[in-house]
C-alpha cells in the first residue's frame, strides 16, 4: 500500500516538477514568471487538440511543448524588450490563457455532454529493475514523463552548479550589469531562459492531458501553476530541492485521492483543498530562509548607470 502511494505521489509531483524546474531556469537568471499556470495551460490544450485530432500521441507533446514557448515567450518580449512589470505580465497571461483556451475548446467542440478524450501514454517496465521490491514498483513501473523528469533533474543539477552557462546564469541574475561589463549578453541569456521555461512548463501541461486525464476541459491545471511556483521558492531554485517539495504536494494530492475513494464522510471541497493547504504550510515553513537572485523581477536598462 505504502508503494503505491509513493508511486501515486510521483505521478503527481511531475507536472510541478516540470514547472518548477523551467521557473528556477527563468528566476536564476532574473526573470520572475508567475505566468506558469498559463504556460502550463496552452501546453495543455495545444497538446490535446493536436493528439485529438492527428490521433498521434508525440505530435501532442511537440504542439504542447511548442504553446508553451509561444506562451513564456509573449511574457519574455513584453517584460524583457519593453521592460513591463513581470508580475503584472505574468498574471495577465494567466487570465488571458484561461479564456482564450476555454473560447477555443467552446469553437472546437460546442456545448457537449460526451466530453472528447484520446488514448494516454502507458506505463514502461524497466526490465529487471521494475522487479526489485518496493523500489522497483515505486521508480521502474512509471511513464516516459516520470523517467523524462527524473532525468532531467540530474541534468539540470550539473548545468547549474558544473558548467560555465550555469555560472552565467546565476551572473545574470545575480549582478546583470557586472555580466553586461565582463562581456556577457544579458537579454540573450534571459531569453534562452525564458524559453526553457516555456518548453518545460508546456510539457507539464502536457502530462496531464495526455497521461494523468486523457481529456481537456477549462482551468484544467487548476492552480498547479501556483503550486509550482511553491515548489520553487521551497526548493531554492535548486533542481532536487524543487523535486522533493514537488514529491511533499504530490504525495498530499496522492492522499487526498485516496482518502476519497476510502468513503470517509467528509465533504469533497475538504479533500480538494488538501494539497493547496500543504503549499501554503511548506511556504510557511521557509519564510526567511530563502534567498532571491538579487536582480529577480528587475528589468535590465543598459543605458542606466
Amino acid at each position: 500500500m505504502a508503494a503505491a502511494y509513493l508511486a501515486a505521489a510521483i505521478k503527481m509531483a511531475i507536472p510541478i516538477t516540470l514547472a518548477g524546474l523551467g521557473e528556477s531556469i527563468s528566476e536564476k537568471s532574473g526573470v520572475l514568471n508567475i505566468g506558469i499556470e498559463g504556460i502550463m495551460l496552452g501546453g495543455a490544450f495545444g497538446s490535446f487538440i493536436i493528439a485529438y485530432f492527428t490521433d498521434n500521441l508525440f505530435l501532442g507533446v511537440l504542439a504542447g511543448i511548442l504553446s508553451g514557448i509561444i506562451v513564456s515567450l509573449i511574457h519574455a518580449v513584453i517584460s524583457i524588450k519593453c521592460k513591463a512589470d513581470q508580475t503584472i505580465v505574468g498574471l495577465a497571461l494567466n487570465f488571458l490563457v484561461l479564456g482564450l483556451s476555454s473560447f477555443m475548446f467552446l469553437m472546437v467542440f460546442g456545448q457537449t455532454t460526451d466530453l472528447p478524450s484520446i488514448a494516454v501514454f502507458k506505463v514502461i517496465r524497466i526490465p529487471i529493475l521494475s522487479k526489485i521490491p518496493v523500489i522497483g514498483e515505486i521508480l521502474f513501473i512509471q511513464d516516459a514523463f516520470v523517467y523524462f523528469t527524473i532525468f532531467m533533474v540530474i541534468i539540470l543539477s550539473i548545468i547549474f552548479y558544473k558548467t560555465e552557462w550555469g555560472i552565467n546564469l546565476h551572473a545574470v541574475g545575480e549582478n546583470p550589469r557586472a555580466a553586461d561589463t565582463a562581456g556577457l549578453n544579458v537579454n540573450k541569456i534571459r531569453y534562452i531562459s525564458c524559453l526553457f521555461n516555456g518548453a518545460l512548463g508546456g510539457l507539464a501541461g502536457t502530462y496531464m492531458t495526455l497521461v494523468q486525464f486523457g481529456f481537456f476541459i477549462e482551468n484544467i491545471t487548476a492552480g498547479r501553476g501556483y503550486i509550482a511556483l511553491a515548489a520553487v521558492t521551497l526548493g531554492r531554485r535548486n533542481p532536487v530541492g524543487v523535486f522533493a517539495a514537488s514529491l511533499v504536494i504530490g504525495f498530499a494530492e496522492a492522499l487526498q485521492y485516496g482518502l476519497q475513494t476510502m468513503g470517509i464522510p467528509v465533504p469533497s471541497q475538504l479533500f480538494t483543498m488538501f494539497p493547496y493547504v500543504i503549499a501554503v504550510l511548506v511556504l510557511l515553513f521557509s519564510i526567511g530562509k530563502t534567498k532571491n537572485p538579487t536582480a529577480l523581477g528587475t528589468p535590465y536598462i543598459r543605458s542606466e548607470r
